[in-house]
């Protein structure tokens, strides 16, 4: 479960997120060679997939005079930054030793890298900054136990920012005004009972945003940091997709998303003297909100529909020709813009052509130059990726499930989509619930075809971006409808020749670790095995020790999963949860579990390990010390796959890199069960 704290608005910001962190900015390279089959493909290896990019996420300073991206020191993903006109001359700015930085961004006065960092996975987040110049690094919520949020930033208090801290009460995030080169925090506003806040450029506090009895939320504007007695405007749960996007930079304009009156959410722009709204975007496909603002005025400029795959739609013609011309330029495939400087004259671009190697480029707008900066993943430069396929699969209520597939090179040669026989299915359900899978590059697709395996990842009902009435149909359906969806999608495979229903395993992180656990005590024998990453196996106990900053957001929660807090509410989560079917487990099972995971606590794999011990039924368990929600290391993301590849390669027959040292050099603690898979004691012995 997460909490976007910069978009106040976002529909549930809790959601047990997908734990795996893949190496999502990877692309490779298919060479033409469609008469090969399975046996013929050449192996990807794990570490080519799941190891460090050699460079990622680039950022361009507001003025732009640098250039930043992160890269590995000592193997180890840090920040590096150098003149944009001299990107050879990157120096390394950071020095984590132990945990990779997750990613960064620029102050506005283009002085500072911003960075945020945990402790072993515990999501206590702290924020940091790097004076480009000098090299002092400050620690500015110096806090433990604390996390941090990002709440705004301005195009003229170029100093500064807002940042919400939960110090004073761990389930609310007090505003807090920063000083950059100082690092004087100042209180502006109490978070006592507030899901978040939505500021101005001014860095006025203009929102603040409550939740209510009936699930949804009540927005109340703020004036000299106090709240109305009032809300002007309240939704309910059916609607909690409905919130503000932010400010144009004069404060005149307030974009929101909204699915009042309609059930995908629309951009609307509203007059902030008068109130009036005006209809920006709509698309009865796809909730909206995803847009392209002009980086000094602060105008919407595009917006993404993003159905089965994402189209950027343009309201700024010039804008369209940019991207006219990027994509003549780049070839096929997603352009997208990830950094733009203030003056709007150069930006970061890059393209997600799926199959092939991705670089990434500094655009000069003026000169229509486009100079490479890098490619994240060169050791993928000619590997046999394959492209991922659409569908829309049709539920047993008729309810339509987008969805992807990846098919194995060479088993379709003819090219329709369609396998020439079946193979092996994985069947990979994301994490959330609320959340979506998405058209593009996917390290894990990519890695199972190559094994030998189709891969099939569903947006069953629950997930976000398909409308009001597709998030709500799976309000309290965990291990119900939810999970019927994701057996249809089998059913649906099977039907279409791509597996058989004895060679489907099913696998997933969070949320997807609980679907995999449901596969395999709700419906025992429909998979063939199962793979759980840090799943949930008591609804219960999991709403009974979420983080204290998800306070606003438990009525929620309650609504969609089952109150805890009423006896009926308490038999609807036991039903639907895996650790009372423990016993009814006949199928294999490998579980990974992060240590200091705040969402789905090691208790979660503890128990059903437990439960299944004391009825003598086998299972894999492997624990992380310094993990939490996922695998943030890379030779502990690698061990676990290499785990994982051994494990469907002996339940599906699919193709295995041998485990060599991977799991030795990783953390991996073999809690229980190493004797279930061949070669995993040795493996182990350092």
């Amino acid at each position: 479960m997460s909490f976007s704290s910069t978009r106040l608005l976002t529909p549930l910001a809790a959601c047990l997120l997908a734990a795996l962190p893949l190496a999502s900015l990877a692309h490779g390279h298919m060479k033409a060679s469609a008469s090969l089959t399975v046996g013929d493909t050449p192996l990807i290896p794990r570490a080519a997939l799941f190891g460090n990019p050699v460079k990622a996420g680039a950022q361009l300073s507001p003025n732009g005079k640098w250039l930043s991206w992160m890269a590995p020191v000592n193997g180890v993903m840090n920040v590096w930054v150098a003149p944009s006109d001299k990107p050879g001359e990157a120096k390394a700015v950071t020095e984590s030793k132990d945990r990779p930085i997750p990613g960064h961004f620029w102050s506005g006065n283009s002085e500072q890298v911003l960075f945020v960092k945990d402790n072993a996975g515990d999501e206590n987040f702290r924020l940091y900054g790097v004076n480009v110049a000098t090299g002092e690094q400050k620690d500015y919520t110096p806090f433990d136990k604390v996390r941090v949020r990002m709440m705004g930033g301005s195009t003229t208090r170029l100093d500064e920012v807002l940042v919400g801290i939960n110090n004073r009460d761990p389930r609310w995030h007090d505003v807090h005004l920063l000083n950059l080169k100082t690092g004087e925090l100042k209180l502006v506003m109490k978070g006592d009972g507030y899901a978040g806040f939505q500021v101005d450029d001014s860095l006025q506090v203009r929102l603040a945003a409550r939740p209510n009895a009936a699930g949804g939320i009540d927005y109340f504007e703020v004036k000299d940091n106090a709240a109305a007695d009032k809300p002007f405007l309240s939704t309910s749960l059916e609607d909690s997709s409905t919130g503000p996007i932010g400010f144009t930079t004069d404060g005149k304009t307030l974009y929101w998303m909204d699915s009042r009156d309609r059930d995908t959410t629309a951009v609307f722009a509203q007059d902030t003297r008068t109130g009036e709204r005006k209809l920006i975007a709509e698309d009865p496909r796809a909730d909206l909100g995803a847009t392209l603002r002009d980086p000094v005025t602060g105008v919407v400029q595009a917006y993404a529909v993003d159905y089965l795959t994402n189209e950027w739609k343009f309201l700024d013609k010039r804008l369209k020709a940019d991207f006219d011309w990027l994509q003549k330029q780049l070839g096929p495939g997603e352009v997208f813009v990830s950094s733009r400087t203030r003056a709007d004259d150069k930006w970061i671009v890059g393209i997600d052509p799926v199959s092939k190697v991705a670089a990434t480029y500094l655009y000069d707008r003026k000169a229509k130059k486009l100079s490479p900066l890098y490619v994240a993943r060169p050791e993928l430069q000619g590997a046999p990726l394959v492209p991922m396929l659409t569908a829309e699969i049709k539920a047993r209520d008729g309810l339509t499930l987008p969805s992807y597939l990846t098919l194995p090179k060479g088993a379709d040669t003819n090219g329709d989509g369609k396998a020439d026989q079946p193979v092996p299915l994985v069947l990979l359900v994301h994490g959330g619930p609320w959340a979506r899978d998405g058209y593009g590059y996917n390290g894990q697709h990519q890695w199972l075809a190559n094994r030998g395996y189709a891969v099939l990842s569903v947006n069953f009902r629950a997930s976000t971006g398909f409308g009001k009435k597709f998030l709500n149909a799976g309000n309290q359906q965990w291990g119900l409808a939810m999970h019927n969806d994701l057996l249809d999608a089998v059913d649906w495979a099977v039907k279409q020749g791509v597996t058989t229903k004895d060679k489907v395993a099913i696998m997933g992180g969070s949320y997807g670790g609980y679907a995999a656990l449901a596969g395999l005590t709700f419906t025992p024998t429909t998979f063939a095995c199962a793979v759980d990453i840090v799943g949930i196996s008591n609804l219960e106990t999991v709403l009974g020790s979420i983080p204290p900053y998800w306070e606003a957001l438990k009525k929620q929660m309650y609504i969609r999963m089952g109150d805890p807090t009423t006896e009926e509410g308490r038999a609807i989560l036991r039903a639907a949860s895996p650790l009372y079917k423990a016993d009814q487990i006949v199928r294999p099972l490998l579980i990974g579990q992060g240590a200091n995971d705040p969402r789905v606590k090691q208790a979660e794999s503890d128990q059903i390990v437990s439960a299944m011990k004391a009825k003598n039924i086998p299972v894999t368990y492997v624990l992380y010390p310094d993990e939490g929600h996922g695998f943030a290391k890379p030779n502990n993301r690698i061990g676990f796959n290499a785990i994982t590849e051994a494990f469907l390669g002996q339940c599906l027959g699919g193709r295995v890199e041998p485990l060599g040292e991977t799991v030795r050099q990783s953390t991996a603690q073999i809690v229980h069960g190493a004797e279930h898979l061949p070669g995993l004691v040795d493996a182990t012995k350092k």
